[in-house]
Protein backbone atom coordinates (compact mmCIF):
# COMPACT_ATOMS: atom_id res chain seq x y z
CA UNK A 1 0.00 0.00 0.00
CA UNK A 2 1.36 3.30 -0.78
CA UNK A 3 -0.02 7.15 -0.38
CA UNK A 4 -0.71 8.65 -4.17
CA UNK A 5 -1.63 12.19 -4.97
CA UNK A 6 -3.53 13.82 -7.88
CA UNK A 7 -3.45 17.80 -7.85
CA UNK A 8 -4.32 20.85 -9.56
CA UNK A 9 -3.14 24.30 -8.26
CA UNK A 10 -2.60 27.86 -8.77
CA UNK A 11 1.14 26.52 -10.11
CA UNK A 12 0.02 24.36 -12.15
CA UNK A 13 -3.30 25.42 -13.69
CA UNK A 14 -4.65 28.71 -14.92
CA UNK A 15 -8.21 29.65 -13.00
CA UNK A 16 -10.27 28.73 -15.76
CA UNK A 17 -9.12 25.30 -14.89
CA UNK A 18 -9.07 25.28 -11.40
CA UNK A 19 -12.91 25.98 -11.33
CA UNK A 20 -13.56 23.06 -13.97
CA UNK A 21 -11.85 21.12 -10.98
CA UNK A 22 -12.69 22.93 -7.82
CA UNK A 23 -14.60 20.16 -5.69
CA UNK A 24 -16.95 22.18 -3.43
CA UNK A 25 -18.05 20.69 0.40
CA UNK A 26 -21.22 19.70 -1.40
CA UNK A 27 -19.83 17.55 -4.21
CA UNK A 28 -17.03 15.95 -1.52
CA UNK A 29 -18.60 12.99 0.15
CA UNK A 30 -19.92 11.70 -3.55
CA UNK A 31 -16.67 12.07 -5.44
CA UNK A 32 -14.83 10.28 -2.19
CA UNK A 33 -18.02 7.42 -2.31
CA UNK A 34 -16.57 7.24 -6.19
CA UNK A 35 -13.08 6.68 -5.47
CA UNK A 36 -13.79 3.98 -3.10
CA UNK A 37 -16.03 2.63 -5.59
CA UNK A 38 -12.80 1.33 -7.55
CA UNK A 39 -10.61 -1.74 -5.70
CA UNK A 40 -7.27 -0.02 -6.23
CA UNK A 41 -8.08 2.61 -3.45
CA UNK A 42 -8.59 1.95 -0.22
CA UNK A 43 -8.99 5.31 1.69
CA UNK A 44 -9.24 8.51 0.22
CA UNK A 45 -8.97 12.42 1.14
CA UNK A 46 -9.77 15.73 -0.95
CA UNK A 47 -8.19 18.60 -0.28
CA UNK A 48 -10.20 21.88 -2.55
CA UNK A 49 -9.02 25.49 -1.57
CA UNK A 50 -9.37 28.46 -3.56
CA UNK A 51 -6.07 27.90 -5.29
CA UNK A 52 -5.72 23.88 -5.02
CA UNK A 53 -7.95 20.73 -5.16
CA UNK A 54 -5.81 17.71 -4.46
CA UNK A 55 -6.83 14.17 -4.01
CA UNK A 56 -5.01 11.66 -1.71
CA UNK A 57 -5.59 7.97 -1.45
CA UNK A 58 -4.01 4.74 -0.45
CA UNK A 59 -3.65 2.60 -3.44
CA UNK A 60 -2.42 -0.70 -4.24
CA UNK A 61 -0.31 0.45 -7.53
CA UNK A 62 0.38 3.47 -9.27
CA UNK A 63 -1.28 3.32 -12.80
CA UNK A 64 -4.48 1.57 -11.85
CA UNK A 65 -5.03 4.31 -9.27
CA UNK A 66 -4.03 7.13 -11.41
CA UNK A 67 -6.93 5.52 -14.04
CA UNK A 68 -9.22 5.44 -11.17
CA UNK A 69 -8.98 8.74 -9.93
CA UNK A 70 -8.97 10.46 -13.57
CA UNK A 71 -12.01 8.40 -14.35
CA UNK A 72 -13.52 10.02 -11.17
CA UNK A 73 -12.37 13.49 -11.85
CA UNK A 74 -13.34 13.61 -15.51
CA UNK A 75 -16.72 13.22 -14.93
CA UNK A 76 -17.11 15.78 -12.20
CA UNK A 77 -15.28 18.41 -14.24
CA UNK A 78 -16.28 17.25 -18.18
CA UNK A 79 -12.76 17.34 -18.55
CA UNK A 80 -11.07 14.07 -20.44
CA UNK A 81 -7.75 12.33 -19.07
CA UNK A 82 -5.55 14.15 -21.35
CA UNK A 83 -7.06 17.87 -20.77
CA UNK A 84 -6.72 16.83 -17.08
CA UNK A 85 -3.01 15.60 -17.05
CA UNK A 86 -2.03 19.20 -19.09
CA UNK A 87 -2.19 20.40 -16.00
CA UNK A 88 -2.34 18.00 -13.32
CA UNK A 89 0.90 17.07 -10.96
CA UNK A 90 0.84 13.29 -9.60
CA UNK A 91 3.28 12.42 -6.64
CA UNK A 92 3.43 8.98 -5.41
CA UNK A 93 4.71 7.57 -2.03
CA UNK A 94 7.27 9.75 -0.46
CA UNK A 95 7.01 12.41 -2.67
CA UNK A 96 3.36 12.65 -1.50
CA UNK A 97 4.53 12.97 1.92
CA UNK A 98 6.96 15.69 1.27
CA UNK A 99 4.34 17.33 -0.86
CA UNK A 100 1.84 17.60 1.69
CA UNK A 101 4.34 18.72 4.36
CA UNK A 102 5.27 21.67 2.37
CA UNK A 103 1.94 22.69 1.62
CA UNK A 104 0.88 22.40 5.41
CA UNK A 105 4.06 24.77 5.58
CA UNK A 106 2.75 27.37 4.12
CA UNK A 107 5.68 27.00 1.35
CA UNK A 108 3.16 25.89 -1.68
CA UNK A 109 0.83 28.95 -0.93
CA UNK A 110 0.11 31.47 -3.57
CA UNK A 111 1.14 33.32 -0.14
CA UNK A 112 3.77 31.86 1.16
CA UNK A 113 3.33 31.30 4.89
CA UNK A 114 -0.21 31.91 5.34
CA UNK A 115 -1.66 29.92 8.09
CA UNK A 116 -5.03 29.27 6.59
CA UNK A 117 -4.33 26.15 4.65
CA UNK A 118 -3.16 24.51 7.77
CA UNK A 119 -7.03 24.75 9.30
CA UNK A 120 -8.16 23.68 5.35
CA UNK A 121 -6.11 20.39 5.58
CA UNK A 122 -7.70 19.98 9.18
CA UNK A 123 -10.92 20.54 7.51
CA UNK A 124 -10.11 18.15 4.53
CA UNK A 125 -9.16 15.47 7.50
CA UNK A 126 -12.51 15.69 9.33
CA UNK A 127 -14.53 15.69 6.22
CA UNK A 128 -13.06 12.21 5.54
CA UNK A 129 -12.94 11.05 8.73
CA UNK A 130 -16.66 11.37 9.07
CA UNK A 131 -17.19 9.64 5.93
CA UNK A 132 -15.27 6.98 6.84
CA UNK A 133 -12.82 7.11 3.96
CA UNK A 134 -9.36 7.45 6.24
CA UNK A 135 -7.89 5.20 7.60
CA UNK A 136 -4.93 4.44 9.46
CA UNK A 137 -2.11 5.42 6.85
CA UNK A 138 -4.28 8.57 6.09
CA UNK A 139 -4.97 9.82 9.72
CA UNK A 140 -1.22 9.62 11.00
CA UNK A 141 -0.37 11.07 7.18
CA UNK A 142 -2.64 14.47 7.88
CA UNK A 143 -1.95 14.59 12.01
CA UNK A 144 2.01 14.72 11.11
CA UNK A 145 1.20 17.00 8.42
CA UNK A 146 -1.03 19.23 10.65
CA UNK A 147 2.34 19.02 13.23
CA UNK A 148 4.78 20.21 10.58
CA UNK A 149 3.16 23.24 10.03
CA UNK A 150 2.14 24.21 13.00
CA UNK A 151 6.47 23.79 13.89
CA UNK A 152 7.01 25.88 10.64
CA UNK A 153 5.05 28.56 12.41
CA UNK A 154 6.54 28.07 15.70
CA UNK A 155 9.62 27.79 15.03
CA UNK A 156 10.60 30.48 11.83
CA UNK A 157 9.15 33.26 10.78
CA UNK A 158 7.56 32.37 8.00
CA UNK A 159 3.92 33.02 8.79
CA UNK A 160 5.20 37.10 9.27
CA UNK A 161 7.19 36.99 6.28
CA UNK A 162 4.16 35.85 4.25
CA UNK A 163 0.92 37.02 4.46
CA UNK A 164 -2.40 35.35 3.72
CA UNK A 165 -4.58 35.81 0.24
CA UNK A 166 -6.90 38.01 1.87
CA UNK A 167 -4.14 40.31 3.62
CA UNK A 168 -2.18 41.27 0.03
CA UNK A 169 -5.34 41.51 -1.82
CA UNK A 170 -6.41 44.20 0.92
CA UNK A 171 -3.12 45.57 0.43
CA UNK A 172 -3.49 46.00 -3.47
CA UNK A 173 -7.10 47.75 -2.85
CA UNK A 174 -5.60 50.17 -0.52
CA UNK A 175 -3.07 50.86 -3.35
CA UNK A 176 -5.92 51.01 -5.65
CA UNK A 177 -7.67 53.48 -3.56
CA UNK A 178 -4.86 55.36 -2.50
CA UNK A 179 -5.90 55.45 1.15
CA UNK A 180 -6.96 53.32 3.83
CA UNK A 181 -10.39 51.28 3.59
CA UNK A 182 -13.04 52.97 5.62
CA UNK A 183 -15.94 51.00 3.79
CA UNK A 184 -16.21 47.44 2.80
CA UNK A 185 -18.51 44.63 2.42
CA UNK A 186 -17.76 41.08 2.82
CA UNK A 187 -19.53 38.32 0.69
CA UNK A 188 -19.67 34.89 2.28
CA UNK A 189 -19.60 33.57 5.63
CA UNK A 190 -17.38 30.65 5.57
CA UNK A 191 -13.47 30.57 6.79
CA UNK A 192 -12.05 33.02 4.36
CA UNK A 193 -15.32 35.26 4.67
CA UNK A 194 -14.32 35.49 8.71
CA UNK A 195 -10.76 36.05 7.99
CA UNK A 196 -11.32 38.57 5.71
CA UNK A 197 -14.13 40.59 8.18
CA UNK A 198 -11.08 40.32 10.66
CA UNK A 199 -8.53 41.69 8.08
CA UNK A 200 -10.52 44.83 7.26
CA UNK A 201 -11.78 45.23 11.50
CA UNK A 202 -8.38 45.03 12.34
CA UNK A 203 -6.89 47.60 9.40
CA UNK A 204 -9.70 50.45 10.82
CA UNK A 205 -12.76 49.84 9.08
CA UNK A 206 -15.80 51.77 10.18
CA UNK A 207 -18.52 50.65 8.27
CA UNK A 208 -18.44 46.86 7.75
CA UNK A 209 -21.69 45.04 5.50
CA UNK A 210 -21.29 41.22 6.25
CA UNK A 211 -23.35 39.35 3.90
CA UNK A 212 -24.39 35.57 2.94
CA UNK A 213 -27.16 33.26 1.28
CA UNK A 214 -27.85 32.40 4.61
CA UNK A 215 -28.32 35.21 6.98
CA UNK A 216 -28.01 33.51 10.20
CA UNK A 217 -24.38 32.78 9.02
CA UNK A 218 -24.20 36.56 8.48
CA UNK A 219 -25.67 37.60 11.81
CA UNK A 220 -23.41 35.18 13.72
CA UNK A 221 -20.43 36.86 12.20
CA UNK A 222 -21.49 40.22 12.57
CA UNK A 223 -21.55 39.40 16.34
CA UNK A 224 -18.13 37.87 16.38
CA UNK A 225 -16.71 40.89 14.51
CA UNK A 226 -18.00 43.20 16.99
CA UNK A 227 -17.63 41.43 19.92
CA UNK A 228 -13.71 41.02 19.30
CA UNK A 229 -12.97 43.64 16.69
CA UNK A 230 -15.30 46.73 18.47
CA UNK A 231 -16.15 47.76 14.74
CA UNK A 232 -19.53 48.21 13.77
CA UNK A 233 -20.55 45.32 11.71
CA UNK A 234 -23.29 44.09 10.40
CA UNK A 235 -25.42 41.61 8.69
CA UNK A 236 -26.82 42.99 5.12
CA UNK A 237 -29.79 40.37 3.06
CA UNK A 238 -28.51 39.10 -0.01
CA UNK A 239 -31.70 41.72 -1.68
CA UNK A 240 -30.04 44.09 -0.39
CA UNK A 241 -26.36 43.91 -1.38
CA UNK A 242 -26.89 46.71 -4.72
CA UNK A 243 -27.18 49.23 -1.79
CA UNK A 244 -24.49 47.70 0.43
CA UNK A 245 -22.37 48.57 -2.66
CA UNK A 246 -23.11 51.41 -3.48
CA UNK A 247 -21.54 52.86 -0.01
CA UNK A 248 -18.37 50.72 -0.36
CA UNK A 249 -14.88 51.37 -1.18
CA UNK A 250 -14.17 47.26 -1.28
CA UNK A 251 -16.17 44.40 -2.25
CA UNK A 252 -14.51 41.14 -0.70
CA UNK A 253 -16.04 37.93 -2.18
CA UNK A 254 -15.60 34.67 -0.79
CA UNK A 255 -18.45 31.83 -1.31
CA UNK A 256 -18.12 28.49 -2.71
CA UNK A 257 -21.13 28.67 -5.23
CA UNK A 258 -20.60 27.69 -8.34
CA UNK A 259 -21.22 30.48 -11.27
CA UNK A 260 -20.94 34.47 -10.55
CA UNK A 261 -22.78 35.73 -7.87
CA UNK A 262 -22.79 39.02 -8.52
CA UNK A 263 -23.01 39.79 -11.97
CA UNK A 264 -22.74 42.93 -14.39
CA UNK A 265 -26.04 44.25 -13.60
CA UNK A 266 -25.72 44.66 -10.30
CA UNK A 267 -22.41 45.58 -10.26
CA UNK A 268 -23.82 48.73 -13.03
CA UNK A 269 -27.21 49.62 -10.86
CA UNK A 270 -24.37 49.94 -7.20
CA UNK A 271 -22.48 52.33 -9.32
CA UNK A 272 -25.16 54.05 -10.60
CA UNK A 273 -26.01 54.80 -6.54
CA UNK A 274 -22.62 56.10 -5.23
CA UNK A 275 -22.32 59.75 -4.26
CA UNK A 276 -18.48 58.42 -3.98
CA UNK A 277 -16.34 58.97 -7.06
CA UNK A 278 -13.51 56.86 -5.48
CA UNK A 279 -13.14 53.39 -7.37
CA UNK A 280 -14.92 50.53 -6.57
CA UNK A 281 -12.67 47.41 -5.73
CA UNK A 282 -13.73 44.18 -6.08
CA UNK A 283 -11.54 41.88 -4.02
CA UNK A 284 -12.64 37.52 -5.84
CA UNK A 285 -11.54 35.24 -3.40
CA UNK A 286 -13.84 32.42 -5.05
CA UNK A 287 -13.01 29.56 -6.58
CA UNK A 288 -14.70 29.52 -9.09
CA UNK A 289 -15.08 33.29 -9.44
CA UNK A 290 -17.73 35.25 -7.45
CA UNK A 291 -18.28 37.91 -9.98
CA UNK A 292 -18.14 38.34 -13.52
CA UNK A 293 -15.18 39.27 -14.70
CA UNK A 294 -17.24 41.74 -17.41
CA UNK A 295 -17.76 43.91 -14.35
CA UNK A 296 -13.84 44.76 -14.37
CA UNK A 297 -14.66 46.46 -17.72
CA UNK A 298 -17.06 48.72 -15.99
CA UNK A 299 -15.52 52.28 -15.24
CA UNK A 300 -14.63 53.17 -11.93
CA UNK A 301 -14.28 49.32 -11.29
CA UNK A 302 -10.72 47.63 -10.22
CA UNK A 303 -10.74 43.54 -9.66
CA UNK A 304 -8.24 42.01 -8.13
CA UNK A 305 -8.54 38.16 -7.95
CA UNK A 306 -6.76 34.79 -7.90
CA UNK A 307 -5.22 35.53 -11.38
CA UNK A 308 -3.75 38.49 -10.31
CA UNK A 309 -2.22 38.12 -7.30
CA UNK A 310 0.16 35.37 -8.72
CA UNK A 311 3.73 37.04 -8.64
CA UNK A 312 3.03 39.58 -6.39
CA UNK A 313 6.18 40.60 -4.15
CA UNK A 314 4.16 40.71 -1.15
CA UNK A 315 3.80 37.48 -1.52
CA UNK A 316 7.16 35.68 -0.86
CA UNK A 317 8.75 35.36 2.09
CA UNK A 318 12.29 36.76 3.73
CA UNK A 319 15.05 33.79 2.25
CA UNK A 320 16.07 32.82 5.51
CA UNK A 321 12.76 31.93 6.82
CA UNK A 322 12.00 30.24 3.45
CA UNK A 323 15.21 27.82 4.42
CA UNK A 324 14.57 26.96 7.75
CA UNK A 325 10.98 25.72 6.80
CA UNK A 326 12.45 23.66 4.21
CA UNK A 327 14.99 22.29 6.65
CA UNK A 328 12.16 21.68 9.25
CA UNK A 329 10.16 19.80 6.30
CA UNK A 330 13.03 17.52 5.25
CA UNK A 331 13.82 16.59 8.64
CA UNK A 332 10.36 15.92 9.60
CA UNK A 333 9.97 14.05 6.11
CA UNK A 334 13.06 11.70 7.03
CA UNK A 335 11.52 10.89 10.82
CA UNK A 336 8.36 10.17 8.89
CA UNK A 337 9.74 7.94 6.24
CA UNK A 338 11.96 5.91 8.75
CA UNK A 339 8.73 5.51 11.27
CA UNK A 340 6.72 4.01 8.68
CA UNK A 341 9.51 1.96 6.66
CA UNK A 342 10.16 0.58 10.60
CA UNK A 343 6.22 0.09 11.32
CA UNK A 344 6.22 -1.87 8.06
CA UNK A 345 8.69 -4.54 9.42
CA UNK A 346 7.57 -5.06 12.54
CA UNK A 347 4.91 -7.58 12.20
CA UNK A 348 7.26 -9.27 9.75
CA UNK A 349 9.52 -9.41 13.39
CA UNK A 350 6.60 -10.48 14.56
CA UNK A 351 5.13 -13.17 12.84
CA UNK A 352 8.69 -14.16 12.63
CA UNK A 353 9.12 -14.76 16.51
CA UNK A 354 5.64 -16.20 16.56
CA UNK A 355 7.03 -18.97 14.20
CA UNK A 356 10.19 -19.59 16.11
CA UNK A 357 7.60 -20.02 19.84
CA UNK A 358 5.48 -22.53 17.37
CA UNK A 359 8.53 -24.56 16.78
CA UNK A 360 9.93 -24.44 20.49
CA UNK A 361 6.56 -25.34 21.82
CA UNK A 362 6.24 -28.62 18.70
CA UNK A 363 9.85 -29.66 20.09
CA UNK A 364 9.09 -29.82 23.50
CA UNK A 365 5.92 -31.83 23.08
CA UNK A 366 7.95 -34.03 20.86
CA UNK A 367 10.47 -34.64 23.64
CA UNK A 368 7.94 -35.07 26.52
CA UNK A 369 7.06 -38.34 24.22
CA UNK A 370 10.38 -39.15 23.97
CA UNK A 371 11.43 -38.47 27.38
CA UNK A 372 7.86 -39.48 29.46
CA UNK A 373 10.32 -40.05 32.72
CA UNK A 374 11.37 -36.35 32.84
CA UNK A 375 10.00 -34.87 36.03
CA UNK A 376 8.61 -31.40 35.97
CA UNK A 377 11.95 -29.30 36.86
CA UNK A 378 13.54 -30.98 34.33
CA UNK A 379 10.78 -30.26 31.79
CA UNK A 380 11.48 -26.39 32.21
CA UNK A 381 14.73 -26.21 32.44
CA UNK A 382 14.86 -27.97 28.90
CA UNK A 383 12.46 -25.17 27.72
CA UNK A 384 13.66 -22.21 29.16
CA UNK A 385 17.21 -23.02 27.29
CA UNK A 386 15.48 -24.12 24.17
CA UNK A 387 13.48 -20.65 24.77
CA UNK A 388 16.77 -18.99 25.16
CA UNK A 389 18.85 -20.11 22.60
CA UNK A 390 16.28 -19.31 20.09
CA UNK A 391 15.75 -15.98 21.52
CA UNK A 392 19.82 -15.32 20.96
CA UNK A 393 19.60 -16.81 17.38
CA UNK A 394 16.90 -14.77 16.63
CA UNK A 395 17.99 -11.34 18.56
CA UNK A 396 20.71 -10.14 16.21
CA UNK A 397 18.51 -10.24 12.47
CA UNK A 398 15.71 -9.18 14.41
CA UNK A 399 17.06 -6.02 15.71
CA UNK A 400 19.32 -5.26 12.14
CA UNK A 401 15.91 -5.92 10.16
CA UNK A 402 14.29 -2.92 11.97
CA UNK A 403 17.61 -0.88 11.85
CA UNK A 404 18.04 -1.77 7.80
CA UNK A 405 14.19 -1.39 7.42
CA UNK A 406 14.60 2.68 7.89
CA UNK A 407 16.56 2.86 4.64
CA UNK A 408 15.88 3.48 1.55
CA UNK A 409 14.48 0.02 -0.06
CA UNK A 410 14.70 -1.09 3.84
CA UNK A 411 11.10 -3.02 2.69
CA UNK A 412 12.89 -5.03 0.82
CA UNK A 413 15.04 -7.02 3.81
CA UNK A 414 11.62 -7.38 5.35
CA UNK A 415 10.72 -9.41 1.90
CA UNK A 416 14.28 -11.45 2.50
CA UNK A 417 13.30 -12.42 5.66
CA UNK A 418 9.47 -13.40 4.69
CA UNK A 419 11.87 -15.68 2.12
CA UNK A 420 13.45 -17.34 3.97
CA UNK A 421 11.85 -18.41 6.97
CA UNK A 422 9.03 -19.24 4.57
CA UNK A 423 6.23 -16.69 6.36
CA UNK A 424 3.40 -16.57 4.87
CA UNK A 425 2.60 -12.98 2.96
CA UNK A 426 -0.66 -12.30 5.34
CA UNK A 427 0.62 -13.76 8.57
CA UNK A 428 2.07 -10.68 9.30
CA UNK A 429 -0.74 -8.74 9.36
CA UNK A 430 -2.65 -11.65 10.95
CA UNK A 431 -0.59 -11.02 14.24
CA UNK A 432 -0.32 -7.52 13.99
CA UNK A 433 -3.26 -5.21 13.18
CA UNK A 434 -2.36 -1.69 14.28
CA UNK A 435 -5.22 0.28 15.51
CA UNK A 436 -6.84 2.98 14.19
CA UNK A 437 -7.48 6.54 14.83
CA UNK A 438 -10.46 7.48 13.73
CA UNK A 439 -12.40 7.67 17.22
CA UNK A 440 -13.33 5.06 19.47
CA UNK A 441 -14.72 2.12 17.59
CA UNK A 442 -14.85 3.24 13.88
CA UNK A 443 -13.06 2.07 11.02
CA UNK A 444 -11.97 2.58 7.65
CA UNK A 445 -15.09 1.37 4.90
CA UNK A 446 -12.38 -0.65 2.52
CA UNK A 447 -8.84 -2.21 3.28
CA UNK A 448 -9.06 -2.02 6.81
Amino acid sequence: MSIFLFGVSHRSAPVSILEQLTVTEYDRPKLIDELLESSQISEAMIVSTCNRVEIYAVVDAFHPALEAVGEVMGRHSGMSVNEMTRYAYVRYSEAVVEHLFSVAAGLDSMVVGEQQILGQIRSSYASADANRSAGRVLHEFAQQALRVGKRVHSETGLDRAGASVVSVSLDRARAVLGRDIESAVVLGAGAMGALAAAHLARAGVSDLALVNRTHEKAQHLAGNVIKNHGVDARAVPMDDLTDALADADVLVTCTGTIGAVVGVGQVHSALAKRTARSPLVICDLGLPRNVDPAAGRLPNVHIIDIEGLRGDEATKAADADETAAREIVLAELADYMTNQRQAEVTPTVTALRQRAAEVVEAEILRLESRLPGLDDPQRDEVAKTVRRVVDKLLHAPTVRVKQLASTPQGDQYAEALRELFELKPGAAESVSIPEVGLGETDAPRKGH
